[in-house]
């Protein structure tokens, strides 16, 4: 039955991207993130559809009367950087064949993520995507959320397996990012049944990333906090909204979540982390020898045998900096800090100008918002090894698009906007974008933006 749903569900969509190819983004990253097929137990498992998607997304971009040019900020630009070095290690790679199958599946979410670049050019398309991508990770957090609960947090959440989340740690790491994303979808509800809702979503999602026991994924949801008050207009209201959450989900964890945590101090006794530990030696040496790393999957017992300080501890790298120096070299390991920090500071920017522009002064909150997703994801991938989560590369497209509209609007030049004046109903205002293929219409700059 799921995989009568699921193909229903894409298929029938089909016809919408035809006509309008930036909804095919939408499907394309509910796909990817979601992973809704691999709920299921028959055919769908192994049907492409994301391969189905992109492909008539493609085709209805050729032929649609879309602007068909990439947004180039600083941002893509050291993007697709990073992609050109990651075909050139790949030639150089230790292990040519597998890596050559790793950087296949790279390269395909990099080409949609360039795609993104193209046709999310106004914030309701912008605000889409962040609803779709907070929502398909939020799914996993809203039943993990329940399953915690009812489960007094004995057992770990786990992600849909064969997905880049399907261990504990990763399910961790995305649902701490999704959870601030849900806190700003909240903010756009009107309705007060709807506001309830999505509170109790956030707060499920905060159980169910706490539920996975990961080291990592609490290190996000600590440092997301510390940020979180910092930018906090009311720190004292916050403190205590925050110490009062701590304080619940504290006494609600088992004695086995705290005696997990605790290794985090404790790590010299620790096997697994002792293992990290190898795994990242054995990545700087690698990184030392060879300029162009080691390429895609290299993390093998050879590998290991020549650059590691216990060659017979053999594991995954399990760190997004480690990954990417090993496999890529110190070049690549530059571009990727440069992307990351770039997209942070084009966050903070456009979070600032948006705040003195009445009417998208929401997206200052959705930029704030996709600033803790990043400092969840830099916190958590400090231990987990998801340096080509598409969900990271998502939330550098939301923030490229955005910065580039607001620049639009303080040079003077005209934003396409969908439809500013929406009727009032579930969503008092407008406050959730239309994923009906509405025609766009230009919007004049807003005059005294500042510069």
């Amino acid at each position: 039955m799921r995989d009568i749903v699921v193909t229903i569900a894409v298929f029938g969509m089909l016809p919408f991207i035809l006509r309008t190819p930036w909804i095919g983004i939408l499907v394309f990253t509910w796909l990817s993130l979601m992973n809704p097929h691999r709920l299921a137990y028959g055919f769908s498992l192994s049907f492409p559809f994301a391969m189905i998607v992109a492909l008539t997304t493609l085709v209805a971009l050729l032929f649609s009367k879309e602007i068909k040019k990439i947004i180039w900020t600083r941002e893509s630009i050291i993007l697709a950087l990073f992609v050109i070095w990651m075909c050139i290690t790949t030639t150089q790679a230790i292990y040519p064949a597998d890596a050559q199958i790793q950087l296949d599946k790279v390269l395909k979410i990099q080409l949609m993520i360039f795609v993104a670049l193209m046709i999310m050019r106004s914030f309701d398309r912008i605000e889409a995507l962040v609803w779709v991508s907070a929502a398909s990770i939020g799914f996993y957090g809203f039943k993990g959320g329940i399953f915690t609960i009812l489960r007094g947090g004995v057992f770990r959440v786990q992600g849909p397996p064969g997905t880049f989340i399907g261990g504990n740690n990763e399910i961790g790491l995305a649902l701490a990012m999704t959870v601030p994303l849900l806190y700003f979808m909240r903010s756009r509800a009107a309705n007060p049944l709807l506001r309830l809702f999505l509170t109790t979503w956030v707060v499920l999602t905060a159980f169910a990333a706490i539920g996975t026991q990961s080291r990592g994924a609490m290190l996000g949801m600590a440092s997301m906090t510390v940020f979180i008050w910092l930018n906090s207009r009311k720190k004292i209201q916050t403190a205590i909204l925050l110490a009062v959450t701590g304080y619940a989900i504290a006494n609600f964890m088992p004695q086995s979540w705290y005696d997990r945590m605790s290794t985090i101090e404790t790590h010299e006794e620790d096997k697994s982390a002792q293992g990290r530990v190898n795994a990242w030696w054995t990545s700087f040496n690698m990184a030392n020898d060879r300029i162009f790393g080691g390429g895609f999957e290299c993390w093998k017992r050879q590998v290991f045998a020549m650059y590691a300080p216990d060659p017979t501890n053999v594991r995954d790298v399990h760190s997004v900096v480690f990954e990417v120096l090993g496999e890529h070299g110190y070049i690549g390991l530059g571009l990727f800090f440069a992307l990351g920090l770039c997209t942070w500071l084009s966050a903070g920017w456009s979070a600032r100008r948006a705040r003195k522009m009445p009417d998208i002064a929401w997206v200052a909150d959705m930029m704030r918002m996709v600033q803790v997703s990043l400092i969840a994801y830099a916190t958590a991938g400090l231990f987990l090894g998801l340096a080509y989560f598409d969900y990271y590369y998502t939330l550098i497209v939301v923030v490229v698009a955005t910065t580039w509209l607001i620049r639009q609007r303080i040079a003077g030049l005209p934003d396409v906007d969908w439809a500013r004046a929406r009727p009032a109903g579930l969503f008092a205002g407008g406050r959730i974008p239309r994923l009906w293929p509405w025609k766009p219409r230009l919007q004049p700059a807003q005059p005294g933006a500042p510069g």
